[in-house]
């Protein structure tokens, strides 16, 4: 499952030849202009570098069609940000949101010279691409969070759970909370959350005093906000992670928890969703003087006014991962070196600036985005930690 578009139910259409009868490909050639070392894909540095993005044009719900098409623009407006500084092309794939169609256009997209993929959306349709090049040594740079699918020539580049506890742990040791209470939905983005949630606070060195999962349904979500409350009448907590969104219960949950007797002004509330997003629910008591990490603010806001003058619309909230995406592919192959679209020259320690901020790729295929941290005081967003801007003093 693909955690990507979790708050949503879930241009070159023509039918093609797999190129190798065996997903992984193991008997295919490189693409043109390169050669594989034990890192990947060697460039040749005579030759024009080649890009191709795959999104889900024509998937069935309209929804995903318009994600996908922000997140063309925003990749056509990266590549008109590296003209005149890199000798790069890209090309255009449609998944239509489909796993064996995103395989087929991996395949099509490396027989016609790709060196490196961009895409696709959803997490199932980018393992299945990742397959089906991996014996060309042409790395992928998928547009999902699910970090199930990290690792080998694939590399998640949205959002990730682990990234947002990373820095939320951070910031509530730095702030002396260190007894927390982890509450989530017994749901696949619940427990990936409460996963990530307990490995953070773990590193981080927080004591985690009890943890309280509930069944995704209004009936349960509200009788295990007095479960939650008993429990931590015992465990005495000093913060509560939710992991809850907004089209997750959050609203009900910030409501019902301090009524149960959890008092914002005595524990902390925290929660891995950006709490940004719904300005209507900005007035509930577990809302206000909460934390929750969020993009720079700065950058975002940049890159969400250029797009607009650009297109004459809003951007998806998406469609800066998909810039990034070619960004940093153009900012790799800017160095001059051979290996920048392997691992070697993807996951530099410095890592690229992004359209919300830095972000860095790790070896093992997640993603490491420098987040601000922030809160919602007198019905507006407050940052208390800003988003770093370079990679230098920080680490996880």
């Amino acid at each position: 499952m693909n955690f990507l578009i979790s708050s949503m139910s879930q241009l070159r259409g023509a039918p093609v030849l797999a190129l190798c009868a065996m997903v992984f490909l193991s008997a295919c050639v490189a693409p043109s202009g390169g050669s594989i070392a034990g890192g990947g894909l060697r460039l040749d540095g005579s030759k024009t570098v080649q890009v191709a993005v795959l999104l889900p044009l024509t998937a069935v719900d309209e929804r995903v069609q318009e994600l996908a098409l922000s997140a063309e623009q925003a990749a056509r407006m990266a590549m008109a940000d590296l003209k005149g500084r890199v000798e790069m092309q890209m090309q255009i794939y449609d998944t239509a949101g489909l796993e064996t169609q995103a395989a087929e256009m991996a395949q099509l997209a490396v027989q016609e010279g790709a060196q490196v993929i961009v895409g696709p959306l959803f997490a199932g349709a980018a393992n299945a691409a990742g397959l089906a090049v991996a014996g060309s040594g042409v790395s992928v740079l998928s547009l999902s969070n699910n970090v199930e699918i990290a690792g080998g020539n694939v590399y998640v580049l949205g959002h990730t759970f682990q990234n947002t506890a990373e820095h939320l742990a951070a910031h509530a040791w730095e702030q002396g909370k260190s007894r927390a209470l982890l509450v989530h939905a017994n749901t696949v983005p619940g427990q990936a959350g409460r996963d990530a949630l307990e490995r953070a606070l773990e590193a981080q060195g927080s004591f985690l005093a009890g943890v309280e999962g509930y069944e995704f349904t209004q009936q349960d979500l509200v009788e295990a906000m007095s479960r939650v409350a008993e429990r931590n009448e015992v465990v005495d907590a000093d913060i509560v992670f939710l992991t809850a969104d907004y089209d997750g219960g959050l609203p009900l949950i910030a409501q019902l928890l301090p009524e149960a007797g959890v008092d914002p002004q005595l524990v902390q509330y925290a929660g891995l969703a950006q709490w940004d997003a719904l300005p209507s629910a900005f007035h509930l008591p577990a809302i206000q003087g909460g934390w929750f990490a969020m993009p720079s603010p700065l950058r975002s806001e940049q890159f969400n006014a250029r797009f607009q003058t650009v297109y004459g619309r809003a951007p998806h909230p998406l469609a800066a991962i998909a810039y990034d995406g070619v960004a940093a592919v153009g900012a790799s192959v800017a160095t001059g070196s051979r290996d920048a679209v392997n691992r070697r020259g993807l996951t530099q320690s410095s890592g690229f600036q992004g359209a919300a901020g830095i972000f860095r790729l790790r070896d093992d295929g997640t993603v490491e985005r420098g987040l601000a941290v922030a809160t919602i005081e007198g019905n507006k967003v407050v940052v208390l930690s800003p988003a770093p801007r370079s990679f230098s003093n920080i680490g996880f």
